[in-house]
């Protein structure tokens, strides 16, 4: 008998490393000139000691890309995998350097962490003046308005505390949300096996779009770091029926991620019953139940503790201000459905159904992984973002921000790991007809999503609009300086409408009301005049482009869109379109 072979770690470390091994570290190599170039120009300009380091890096990534392909050991070829996530996290940092005054989230994050230390309130609390004259964009609201509080748990802030030595706008935030990033990555790196380690450092930081969320501050990119840990090899939690240290740690970190970002709890329950299925097809029903609820308590104390002081001493704003983003009425934007009512019709009279389709799909997916789990398993941390393709803000970020775990249950929870899970089986579903009943019952699952989808983009716009006049600047024709409407309820609602005229993709800031009525009476028509939020409107002077005259409500939710055409008159001429 032929004896077994060696699969010793020093034996495997010098034995030669697996060809997909080398494309993978190369492909991360390469993924890492993936903006760089802008960066560099950018501090060339500006920051020469910065240049000088993104050169080195530049020098790094060549020599890594040799050293991918000409190594003859395991061992050498992790090296190399250290080495470019050392340059990756170098170049997000030199990047945070150039570009750290953030977004709305950025801003937000960090004038909340000034007021949780001046003792002021952090949620339900519109700080405006933040934005004015920064360029920074802003949530308009479907009512006319534009979010200006804090709308997320309160990590996010608490971590930015000890930053705010960094300067105003939003680099304290940003720079919380780069080492945020670097540590998640870092995390990830090394849990994962030796030869997929590199794809850590490529998802990441290799691609460019994670770093550039992180400059903006946005928290979802806390939320993902502390998400990490619970991912990997998430079908062993509670093995054996105990959690242990290392279970109780990743019950701390889910807590502390559903703490950061309101994305967290879309993934939890998916993570819970999975846990749930494989702990009862090991230890059975009772023990599987209690290692699910010694891991959730662990996770909802660090929830709990973590969010005790606002809900103490702001509780009716502090729950507003963390369901904020469920109920503030964003106006519609986004990758997904929703871009039928936005651009390939005139509106709907049914937003809100959006809404509804998206938890509607949410509960439905849920519901399907339950059923079959032991094929389903290895997607769940990527079904939950599904049913955000549906909802009325379906922009791609709500997709790609959890890429990573995507990353993580790929190589540690393959479907090995589900074979025995517990999969509901009742009698209707258990007979000799078992597999047609099945198939039936994932189809039901989806219909009330599908249906209430189908009332959103079916809808029918509720306003007519016909632009009457025009008052542009004397001293040139392409510049708008007022706009007069004839708008027409055709439904039996009286209407309050918020106009905007955009020029692309998502939404300019709403006209302001000079003239006519707020409120247009069901079936009524009214004359309205219109001013640019900013006192002046510029005609698009490129031929084709599309300008779109939108009218939001909010009570009901609905949308009312028209191509207008804005011709170029003689200077300071008023004009009229023909009726009809």
């Amino acid at each position: 008998m032929s004896a077994a072979p060696d699969t010793s770690p020093d034996l495997v470390a010098c034995a030669p490393p697996a060809p997909w091994h080398r494309v993978l570290t190369l492909l991360a190599d390469v993924s890492l000139f993936i903006g760089t170039r802008s960066v560099w120009t950018q501090a060339a300009t500006h920051h020469l000691v910065l240049a000088a380091l993104i050169s080195v890096c530049y020098a790094s990534i060549l020599v890594s890309g040799v050293l991918s392909l000409t190594v003859r050991r395991t061992r050498s070829l992790a090296r190399v995998d250290l080495l470019v996530l050392v340059t990756a996290a170098v170049l997000a940092l030199c990047a945070w350097a150039l570009n750290h005054n953030g977004g709305d989230e950025g801003v937000l994050t960090t004038q909340a962490a000034r007021a949780l230390v001046t003792g002021h309130a952090v949620y339900g609390q519109p700080w405006p003046w933040l934005f004015h004259g920064t360029g920074i964009a802003v949530t308009p609201t479907i009512g006319g308005g534009y979010d200006y509080t804090y709308g997320y748990p309160p990590l996010a802030p608490l971590l930015t505390v000890p930053l705010l030595w960094l300067g105003h706008s939003g680099a304290p935030a940003t720079a919380a949300c780069t080492l945020a990033l670097i540590a998640g990555t870092v995390a990830l790196w090394r849990m994962l096996p030796v030869p997929w380690r590199s794809a850590a450092t490529l998802a990441c930081l290799g691609f460019g779009f994670l770093s550039t969320y992180a400059r903006v501050g946005y928290p979802a990119i806390i939320a993902l770091a502390l998400l990490v840990p619970v991912a990997v090899r998430w079908p062993r939690i509670g093995a054996g029926g105990r959690l242990g240290t290392a279970g109780i740690a990743r019950a701390a970190c889910l807590g502390a991620a559903c703490a950061a970002q309101q994305l967290p709890w879309f993934v939890t329950p998916f993570l819970l019953a999975g846990v749930y299925a494989v702990r009862r097809g090991e230890l059975g029903g009772r023990a599987g139940a209690l290692v699910v609820l010694r891991f959730a308590g662990a996770a909802v104390t660090v929830w709990l503790l973590i969010n005790t002081y606002f809900a103490v001493s702001e509780p009716g704003r502090w729950l507003g201000g963390i369901a904020l983003p469920l109920t503030q009425g964003a106006v519609v934007h986004g990758q997904g459905l929703v871009d039928v009512t936005l651009y390939f019709t005139d509106g709907s009279d049914r937003i809100a159904w959006y809404s509804h389709a998206s938890m509607l799909l949410a509960a439905a997916l849920l519901a399907l992984f339950v059923l079959f789990v032991r094929r389903l398993g290895p997607v769940a941390t990527v079904l939950p973002w599904l049913a955000f393709f549906l909802a009325t803000r379906s922009q791609d970020g709500y997709y790609l921000l959890m890429t990573p775990l995507w990353l993580a249950a790929a190589v540690t929870a393959p479907l090995p790991e589900f074979a025995r899970a517990w999969q509901p089986r009742p009698a209707f579903l258990a007979g000799p007809r078992r597999r047609p009943a099945l198939v039936a019952v994932a189809a039901l699952l989806f219909i009330p999503a599908l249906v209430s989808a189908a009332l959103a983009v079916s809808g029918s716009p509720p306003l007519r609009m016909q632009v009457t006049a025009l008052r542009r600047a004397e001293r040139s024709a392409a510049v708008v300086r007022a706009m007069t409407l004839k708008v027409v309820n055709t439904g039996d609602a009286p209407l309050t409408p918020h106009y905007t005229l955009t020029t692309g993709q998502g939404m300019s800031r709403y006209w302001l009301l000079v003239r006519g009525p707020a409120t247009i009476a069901g079936h009524g028509t009214a004359s309205v005049e219109l001013r640019p939020p900013d006192g002046r409107f510029t005609v698009p002077g490129k031929p084709g482009t599309r300008i779109r005259l939108r009218a939001f409500t909010a009570d009901p939710q609905t949308l009312s869109s028209q191509d207008v055409t804005l011709r170029a008159p003689a200077p300071g001429a008023t004009v009229r379109p023909p009726r009809g």
